[in-house]
């Protein structure tokens, strides 16, 4: 993404002014979610000068390429997230984010962690989905899994016949 020069908001304590952004954004993936680099990352940030910062905050917003957690099949799905961040004027040791030394913002480490830590951890294609047969891997949501039931193991054979008193 690229930086924002907000020197003229630094100056005039109190004032704002909105950006929009409109970019493609690298390496927002997790496991089974991600926002590819080919989509972009949309919205509107309001940029509000304070006397520590710049106070970022908006609404952003992208597709996501998801991977059913449980039948592993491929589908896409909006992601929203409100960001609502403070970029100090000079960051400390246990700051997230600060200004640059020519006195940019860089929205992009901002937006990357609102956009990863909203990214569900394990998505399902549809709430009622069966999942992969444990056995021959088939998509159960297709259809009733026509392999043979396993063998019982015969080291199990001698509680077969085992019975309890109630």
């Amino acid at each position: 993404m690229r930086a924002i020069d907000v020197r003229d908001l630094l100056e005039r304590p109190g004032s704002s002014r909105t950006v929009r952004l409109d970019e493609a954004v690298e390496g927002l993936r997790t496991e089974l979610a991600e926002v590819p680099e080919d989509r972009h990352v949309e919205g509107d940030l309001l940029l509000e000068s304070v006397v520590e910062g710049i106070h970022v905050s908006g609404e952003v917003s992208a597709t996501l390429a998801l991977r059913c957690a449980r039948c592993l099949r491929e589908f896409d799905r909006p992601l929203g997230v409100h960001v609502s961040e403070l970029v100090l004027r000079e960051a400390g040791p246990e700051d997230d984010y600060a200004l640059t030394p020519d006195l940019t913002l860089d929205p992009e480490p901002m937006v990357r962690d609102a956009v990863v830590l909203s990214m569900p951890f394990s998505p399902l294609c549809r709430p009622d989905c069966l999942g992969l047969c444990e056995r021959c891997g088939g998509d159960r949501n297709l259809g009733e899994c026509t392999c043979a039931e396993p063998p019982s193991d015969p080291r199990w054979a001698g509680l077969g016949g085992l019975t309890f008193d109630r």
